[in-house]
């Protein structure tokens, strides 16, 4: 019987050959011409990602692609019936080289590179310790993303606090900081900055219109976790503590060449945006240019570099396995092919059959209401991947990147702002959450449940973003 790996391969394999029968490219998708039922494989397969891993786990672990390859072939099939081999083979083969190849690629070296970086050695997780290492992590999310800084920092908080009573709290602040709203200085942080990226945002725009509000819930955010661990602190009886498990002893950094690949990468993006040889290539009927590629090559490099100049011991220290980037790898291939059609119908606008949402973030006077762009981008990404409902979003605002850097600013910093940020609201809403869920547990953390993680998160986080919305978003 053929896996689903093999059949993913062949679905892709027939896509190429499709497209490649048409040196032109296909006419566009008539989005006001589709109905909401095109949008359910999309939907599907989000609330498959979204639930799977908390409610039927085990399934989920060994046929999560298999759940994933039928959502796709959802659109796959009747898109090609619908609009033609030509025009539906050249949509899905358009988002798959232009989108999810540099989109996929830049994840795996940045998770390649960040798992060759290792902190060993031990703090006292005091209160002014515990601070510090979620201010730098939260710091270094925005240039190894939040899966890598989540990586790196993880376990050195939590040796940290190994002999500590109450040690929940600075799990979740870590979530919410390292793994989440630390990445939206720059495209590496989050993977929504980055799919921003690929559709003409500027490298440093995420830089220079999100540090104000990303420092300002960094700063409230550390110091509520301060206070809050300082009075934990305080309660502890320290006589009645284990021995600490990991003495207190130096730090050490492990994997430092790994930083000098980091900047290779941040290189190889800065140079595709700025360089432009007038050079394209064609694969099945798709304009690919030259720059691209050699950014896309650059990423493949920097990931093999790291794998072989980092000590094979220093990735075993980190717990560095494959799984998780296979995971999103194929994951992320069938939201690519099931979210084409939905953008189709939202580049339609009013005339599509998401009317009533381009109804909804709009005032009356038909100018974008960047507080329900806010609150409706970030509740999607609380619940649901906020790579792709980052991209929905930016669709609906128009899908031009140059109007949206100056004109809609505001509108671009609203839905920048609501899909880093609230990716932290649920353990399901931006990768890490669940990998340091899980990690912390390994550790005998008592993580709280679903529910418990977000009467946290609501308790802490979402006055804050009321405070974000009031400052930079009227």
């Amino acid at each position: 019987m053929i896996s689903y790996r093999k059949a993913g391969a062949v679905a892709l394999a027939g896509i190429l050959v499709l497209a490649s029968g048409s040196a032109e490219a296909a006419e566009g998708l008539d989005g006001s011409a589709m109905s909401f039922v095109w949008a359910i494989p999309f939907i599907g397969i989000l609330l498959s990602i979204a639930t799977g891993p908390l409610f039927y786990p085990h399934l989920w672990e060994h046929h999560y692609g298999k759940f994933a390859l039928f959502w796709s072939l959802c659109v796959i099939v009747p898109l090609i019936g619908w609009a033609g081999w030509t025009g539906g083979s050249h949509a899905l083969l358009h988002t798959l080289l232009l989108e999810y190849v540099p989109f996929i690629l830049l994840l795996f070296a940045l998770y390649t590179i960040a798992g060759g970086i290792f902190l060993e050695g031990n703090l006292r997780g005091t209160p002014a310790a515990n601070t510090l290492l979620l201010a730098v992590g939260a710091f270094l999310a925005s240039f190894v993303g939040t899966t890598g800084a989540s990586m790196i920092m993880i376990r050195p908080l939590l040796r940290a606090n190994d002999d500590r009573i109450y040690r929940v709290h600075t799990v979740v602040f870590f979530i919410f900081l390292v793994s989440n709203i630390g990445g939206a200085l720059t495209p590496l942080g989050d993977p929504p900055l980055f799919v921003g990226f690929l559709k003409g945002v500027d490298f440093f725009w995420t830089t220079t219109h999100l540090w104000r509000p990303t420092l300002l819930v960094c700063v409230i955010l550390l110091a509520v976790f301060f206070v809050i661990d300082m009075i934990l602190h305080k309660r502890e009886e320290r006589l009645h503590h284990p021995l600490d498990p990991t003495p207190d002893s130096p730090l050490g950094l492990h994997g430092a060449i790994n930083f000098v690949l980091l900047a290779g990468v941040i290189g190889a993006i800065l140079m595709s945006a700025n360089w432009n040889p007038g050079v394209t290539f064609s694969i099945g009927g798709i304009p690919v240019e030259l720059q691209n590629v050699v950014r896309d090559a650059i990423f493949v490099i920097a990931a093999l570099l790291s794998l072989r100049l980092t000590r094979p011991q220093t990735r075993v220290a980190n717990g560095f396995s494959w799984g998780p980037i296979q995971e999103v790898a194929i994951l992320f291939a069938c939201i690519f092919i099931c979210i084409v059609p939905v953008i189709a119908m939202l580049n339609a606008g009013a005339k599509g059959a998401f009317a009533p949402l381009v109804e909804l973030v709009a005032n009356p006077d038909g100018s974008p209401n960047n507080v329900a762009y806010f609150w409706l981008t970030g509740a999607l990404s609380s619940f649901l991947d906020n790579a792709p409902t980052y991209l929905v979003f930016f669709e609906l605002a128009g899908g031009d990147p140059k109007a949206l850097m100056t004109t809609l600013a505001p509108t671009l910093v609203a839905i920048s702002l609501g899909a880093v940020f609230m990716g932290a609201n649920t353990y399901i809403g931006n990768a890490p959450n669940f990998m340091v869920y899980a990690i912390a547990r390994g550790a005998g953390v008592k993580m709280p449940s679903f529910f418990g993680y977000m009467l946290w998160s609501g308790a802490f986080l979402l006055p804050t973003f009321v405070i974000v919305a009031l400052l930079f978003l009227r």
